[in-house]
């Protein structure tokens, strides 16, 4: 019998907000970026949504404030962050689809490109285990140099870094059965690929394609 994947975009797909530019901010309400960082952030997700995005440089620009905040301080206000700005925007709807999955013995799995400093901490919050993230070089000291480690889990390297997965796993494609859950149409390269890819709290470009494939789409945030 084939195992079952539930794999779930993170940012706007499990919760109604990317954690990544949350993050941001929640770090420049705190003194902790530079006084141009909403300016800046807003170009790149600008770029994001058209497309353009360069991953390499979004990153060293993302994680700068982090670095600089050291260690300690930046996982303290990680775990502030989680609880005061992340927990609370959960939808019941959302934690429903995933013990859906769940009760049917399906294994769950977040894909994001988001990096693992903050995904780690939100995924870990909404009880799921696996994930696969922008994984980030790390120095002498064990902390960010502002690098991209490996693969990005972006665009086309969702499919790149599932692959590697599945084969860590001990699972080849042919194995498995893939649902695929993602608000946008930077994903369409896994979408793609998923036996089951369902369009959730699509964009205009993604909610557009879905409906000429025929695939599902999900609102989950709908008010």
């Amino acid at each position: 019998m084939k195992k079952t994947i539930a794999i779930f975009d993170l940012d706007k797909t499990l919760i109604p907000f990317d954690c990544d530019e949350a993050w941001g901010l929640f770090l420049h309400e705190r003194g902790l970026a530079g006084p141009d960082f909403l300016s800046r952030q807003a170009t790149f997700f600008a770029q994001y949504d058209a497309g353009t995005l360069d991953i390499h440089e979004y990153q060293r620009f993302s994680i700068a404030a982090t670095i600089q905040a050291g260690p300690i301080v930046a996982q303290q206000a990680l775990a502030e962050f989680v609880e005061q700005r992340v927990r609370p925007r959960f939808e019941t709807s959302v934690m429903q689809l995933i013990d859906s999955h769940r009760e049917q013995g399906h294994h769950l799995l977040v894909i994001t490109a988001t990096n693992v400093f903050v995904s780690r901490a939100v995924v870990d919050a909404l009880g799921i285990a696996d994930l696969l993230a922008i994984d980030l070089a790390v120095d002498e000291q064990g902390w960010f140099t502002g690098q991209i480690e490996g693969t990005p889990s972006f665009r086309e390297g969702k499919v790149t870094r599932l692959h590697t997965w599945l084969a860590a796993q001990g699972w080849q494609r042919s194995d498995v059965v893939l649902h695929f859950y993602s608000d946008s149409a930077n994903d369409l390269p896994l979408l793609a690929v998923a036996d089951y890819p369902v369009a959730t709290n699509p964009s205009p470009d993604l909610r557009a394609h879905a409906l000429r494939q025929g695939w599902p789409v999900l609102d989950l945030f709908a008010s």
